[in-house]
């Protein structure tokens, strides 16, 4: 008994894995924004958990990246329901559509009190 296995042609590819994770040069820093979600999940939580109506810059900037540029679903992927999904992306869309975009920033260094650890223990 003969055992053929071929290869299945696709018939016309569509996207190639590349441009389908968003790795390609067009993409707009989607696994940025996927890490900057990953650091402000503690923003998130209190903006859910306490009522809190702020989310910082960076946090907005990653989740309406993510939504409108990248992938549509992810806050779902991420574990959050698509109601505080829509909560999230139409709070960044409201924040992001009234700031102005911010100028590229220097950095500055700005004098403060050194404390000794010893004087922080008991």
């Amino acid at each position: 008994m003969a055992s053929l296995s071929q290869a299945r042609l696709l018939d016309s590819p569509k996207l190639s894995l590349v441009a389908r994770l968003k790795m390609d040069a067009e993409s707009p820093s989607c696994w940025e924004s996927l890490v900057q979600i990953q650091a402000c999940t503690g923003e998130v939580i209190l903006f859910f958990l306490n009522g809190e109506t702020y989310l910082g810059d960076s946090c907005c900037h990653a989740i309406h990246t993510i939504g409108h540029q990248c992938w549509p679903n992810m806050l779902e992927t991420l574990g959050y329901n698509t109601e505080e999904g829509d909560i999230l992306q139409g709070y960044c869309d409201h924040e992001t559509a009234k700031s102005p975009p911010s100028p590229p920033s220097s950095l500055s260094v700005k004098a403060s009190k050194v404390v000794p650890v010893k004087a922080l223990l008991p």
